[in-house]
């Protein structure tokens, strides 16, 4: 973290002078509509708040050639001034405010700042751009935290100073009622994203299931970690032969998280936890590898889902089971041609060992179809396909069961961890037919992203819905915006748990 953050919601009335605290070291955030009356609100804001600021800088922000302004204060408090100017056009995205607040923070790591107000804007002025006041107002905390994330080896490590927060909103209730529910599910996407952007010789297969142990601590949620002895006995063949190169056993954990109050639903969550991925025999260039301690980023974001839950008791049973394995190369490598009988029975003919996470992701889709769930959604860094087809900005959704597609849709909308969902027409079947097994792992050069999940959908009960998310665009840092743009991610976490909110209400 660059900050310890303390944050706490005050009353603001934007027809008024503002309230600003009298405080050393502070800076003050603002928002303004860009239109015909920009000039005379903010003057106006200044001159009621006494704040005296260098007039050419000021002269610059109002004929438009800052978006932002950015400026030490002359006299009086506070002794940092950001104004930004908003437009809510057409290319105006419920993501502004939060990318906005994300970057003021990231900012204030390099100025002398201990206390931060932030002025919210009426949501008056915003409503026709947000489904609701909710999504308006959360959106300024979650960019606090989103853009507070830090996570370095460096061997000089500086001291996480306070940073003292005042957010002044017109629903200051709203705000308060829900601050800690926020805080809640922001802390445990830190959690998920520390595990995303720890290297691959510190976060093993093992090291992961106990990091997760100690987190779940005293909580209601169980944690079996199964070891290759086990998996052996129970026939999860895909599992070991993709980890039975590394010197590092495979591990299976199964996650089980039952709320204190009735249940309304019953939900598993799959995630691919390939802790590093070499391609196997296929080997993958050395760029190709870099970013490859990510690779299990579906199984943080399954962790940090049910974190959330927990930490929010909210009523629905969760059962999360995650593959844990490392893809290397040795004499017991598995082989490009090899067919290996899967957990579930059917047999699977090996084209390409870099096709390794619907391989471990199948065992384990088999195994939480045993706990008979109302639904099951599986997250996997995937394919680069669906990084081809969609970018790094949106995971690519696949389902059998249109229902449950849509309420993600209204989800990734409502958190921008946007997804766009792909075809699963039978058409595509064909493409991974085998002569010598049930199954090919891999289909044609074309259609990448489309065939992967086709064949996880072989390992799914024909009765149980399933949604594929393939997240292997934005798991990772890219640079859509502030908050993703040095860190991996922690894509997924935000979405599931508004998704399952949803659900309560179906």
């Amino acid at each position: 973290m660059i900050f310890q953050l303390n944050v706490k919601i005050e009353k603001s009335d934007n027809t008024k002078k503002q309230i600003l605290p009298d405080l050393n070291k502070s800076a003050l955030v603002n928002f303004f509509i860009d239109n015909n009356k920009l000039n005379k609100n903010v003057k106006s804001f200044l001159t009621d708040n006494e704040i005296n600021i260098n007039q050419n800088l000021l002269s610059g922000f109002l004929t438009g050639e800052r978006e932002k302004l950015k400026t030490a204060v002359a006299s009086g408090k506070p002794d940092l001034l950001i104004l930004i100017k908003t437009k809510p056009d057409k290319k105006f995205t419920t993501d502004f405010f939060r990318d906005a607040i994300s970057k003021i923070i990231q900012e204030l790591e390099k100025e002398n700042i201990e206390n931060l107000n932030i002025i919210i804007p009426s949501f008056d002025l915003y409503s026709a751009k947000f489904a609701d006041e909710s999504q308006f107002y959360f959106s300024f905390i979650e960019g606090l935290w989103l853009g507070n994330y830090t996570f370095s080896y460096k061997s000089k490590k500086e001291k996480n100073q306070k940073l003292n927060v005042t957010v002044q909103a017109e629903n200051d209730l709203l705000l308060k009622k829900n601050l800690k529910q926020i805080e809640n599910v922001l802390t445990s996407v830190y959690f998920a994203r520390d595990l995303v952007n720890e290297p691959a010789n510190v976060l093993t297969p093992e090291v992961f299931g106990e990091k997760v142990k100690k987190v779940f601590l005293q909580k209601s949620v169980s944690v079996r970690l199964i070891g290759e002895k086990e998996l052996k006995r129970m026939g999860m063949n895909l599992m070991l032969a993709v980890g039975g190169a590394s010197d590092i056993s495979p591990r299976l954990l199964v996650l089980h998280y039952k709320p204190t109050q009735k249940s309304k639903r019953k939900i598993a969550l799959v995630g691919k936890g390939v802790t590093y991925d070499s391609g196997g025999l296929s080997i993958k260039p050395t760029s190709g590898m870099i970013d490859m301690k990510g690779d299990m980023a579906g199984a943080a974001s399954v962790v940090g889902t049910i974190l959330a839950a927990s930490k929010n008791n909210l009523p629905v049973e969760l059962f999360g089971v995650m593959p844990l394995v490392e893809n290397m190369i040795s004499g017991k490598s598995y082989k490009p041609g090899d067919v290996i009988k899967s957990y579930s029975g059917k047999t699977v003919e090996v084209k390409d060992t870099d096709a390794e996470g619907r391989l471990v992701l199948a065992d384990a889709i088999t195994y939480a179809c045993k706990f008979k769930p109302e639904l099951l959604i599986d997250y996997a860094t995937l394919t680069g396909a669906c990084v081809v087809a969609l970018g790094e900005i949106a995971s690519g959704m696949f389902t059998n069961e249109k229902k449950y597609s849509e309420t993600l849709k209204s989800s990734a909308d409502y958190t921008y961890e946007r997804i766009w969902e792909l075809p699963m027409w039978y058409d595509y079947d064909s493409l991974l037919e085998s002569k010598i097994a049930d199954v090919s792992n891999l289909g044609p050069r074309w259609g990448g992203a489309i065939t992967a999940a086709k064949f996880l959908e072989n390992f799914v009960e024909e009765n149980i819905p399933w949604v594929h998310l393939d997240i292997a665009g934005p798991a990772l840092k890219h640079k859509e915006n502030s908050y993703t743009e040095n860190y991996d991610t922690g894509f997924g976490v935000r979405l599931t748990y508004d998704f399952l909110k949803r659900m309560l209400n179906q």
